[in-house]
């Protein structure tokens, strides 16, 4: 298995950033209980009809608050590379940053032109270059190092993004997908599961998409740039931004989905350095904790109400810890980061 380490900054942005999402009271009234198509129609019919902005607006001013670096306000953080840049370096140059389609906009031919082509939700300010080195590419694991963007890779026919965005491109994808049902001149986005998809209107892989929004949940600075989007300009959100879980209860398996407000496990502390305890019900556990690659580095089981598990051994760095009910279903699953010095 490749390493794919990540870049400390990224690490720190997921748990320093003091906003939090704000999501407006009633937005998405009638999505109770509803799944698969249903469910993708609903949310639809909530985030449809945006306020559009040229291609240039996103040059000029979207993307330079939208991702904004938030220790340096004179500084945006390049997407794919997890770079801190001045907001002043836009251009062609290599080192420059421009603007990257996350769904590749010829899949499905709608260019530069609103609304998806200039859809704040899926544009994102890269590196010059490496915005090339992605081109139109599906997403998929595996491929080459890319020599300037350290945890990405690619090859013939897919690219795959740092793990710390893994979870960003997937929920990108997912609200295109959403967003664009065709009617009125609009594109209809799918996500499919395969890759060499262009010129259809078509993004993969599914598969590796629904992987990836498991093991990486929104942090906050993607939250915050949620909440930009809705209520400084385009005044709609992403969902699966707000709700992770809408995303299996539309493309993965609805029986597995546990919304945010059904968790019935806490973490703590969250960072830790040694040791993390956990607070459930009386009952009979097991966990499991993983790297960010999905591969099992510690598992267990208690009995009771509360339970501390020793992480001394493992290195710094990113992890996603599972609790399962005595009936082995997930009851819970958080991003919890070691640091050694607190």
């Amino acid at each position: 298995m490749k390493s794919t380490p990540y870049l400390f900054l990224t690490l720190a942005l997921v748990f320093s950033l003091s906003l939090f999402s704000q999501i407006p009271n009633g937005y998405y009234d009638g999505t109770t209980g509803l799944t698969g198509q249903d469910l993708k129609l609903k949310l639809h019919d909530i985030i449809k009809d945006h306020v559009e902005y040229s291609y240039d607006d996103l040059r000029d001013f979207i993307l330079r608050k939208t991702d904004e670096d938030p220790n340096n306000s004179n500084n945006v953080m390049l997407f794919y590379t997890g770079r801190s840049q001045a907001k002043t370096t836009f251009g062609g140059g290599a080192n420059d940053w421009n603007r990257e389609h996350v769904w590749a906009k010829s899949h499905g031919d709608f260019g530069t032109t609103p609304p998806a082509g200039t859809d704040a939700h899926h544009m994102k300010p890269t590196d010059a270059s490496v915005n090339s080195t992605r081109g139109n590419l599906d997403f998929d694991m595996g491929g080459n190092p890319v020599s300037e963007a350290p945890g990405c890779y690619v090859d013939s026919d897919s690219f795959e993004p740092r793990d710390a965005v893994k979870g960003d491109v997937a929920r990108i994808i997912f609200y295109m997908a959403t967003r664009y049902e065709g009617g009125g001149g609009e594109p209809d986005l799918e996500v499919v599961d395969r890759v060499n998809t262009s010129p259809s209107p078509e993004h993969g892989k599914l598969s590796v998409l629904l992987q990836w929004n498991q093991l990486d949940p929104p942090d906050d600075f993607e939250r915050n740039r949620n909440d930009v989007i809705y209520y400084d300009y385009q005044h709609n959100r992403n969902p699966f931004i707000d709700h992770p879980e809408f995303v299996d209860a539309i493309w993965g398996d609805p029986s597995l989905v546990i919304p945010v407000d059904a968790l019935v496990a806490s973490v703590f502390p969250n960072p830790f350095s040694d040791r993390i305890n956990l607070s459930v019900a009386e009952g009979q556990y097991t966990y499991t904790v993983h790297s960010t690659l999905g591969e099992v580095v510690m598992q267990g089981s208690f009995a009771g109400s509360s339970h501390t598990v020793d992480l001394e051994n493992l290195t710094n760095g990113l992890y996603v810890i599972q609790i399962y009910s005595p009936e082995k279903q997930v009851i819970s699953k958080q991003k919890i980061l070691k640091l050694n010095s607190l």
